[in-house]
C-alpha cells in the first residue's frame, strides 16, 4: 500500500479548517485514504471528526496511506496540502 509521512505545516495543526480542507481533499480522490500518527490506529481520512480527534499539532510527522491505482498521485496531492500552512491567507 503506497504511504507518505509528512510534516504538517498548518500553526494550528489538523485542527478545523486545516482538518476540513484536508478530509474534503481525502473524500475527493476517490480513494479510502488512511492517516496515522504514530502510536495510534490510523482513521478515515475523509472524516473530519476522524482526523481532529488524532490531535495532531504543528510541526508533528503524520503518515497518509491509499491503494489502488493511481493512488501515488493522489497521496502526493494530500502530502502537498499537508505541507502547506492552510491558515495562511
Amino acid at each position: 500500500m503506497p504511504s507518505r509521512t509528512v510534516t504538517v505545516a498548518s500553526a494550528v495543526g489538523l485542527h478545523a479548517r486545516p482538518a476540513a480542507t484536508f478530509s474534503r481533499a481525502a473524500a475527493a480522490t476517490g480513494f479510502a485514504v488512511t492517516l496515522s500518527v504514530p502510536d495510534k490506529e490510523p482513521v478515515n481520512a475523509a472524516s473530519i471528526l476522524a482526523v481532529m480527534a488524532l490531535g495532531v499539532e504543528h510541526g508533528q510527522e503524520v503518515t497518509i496511506a491509499a491503494e489502488g491505482e493511481g493512488a501515488d498521485a493522489a497521496l502526493e496531492k494530500l502530502a502537498d496540502l499537508l505541507a502547506t500552512d492552510q491558515d495562511v491567507r
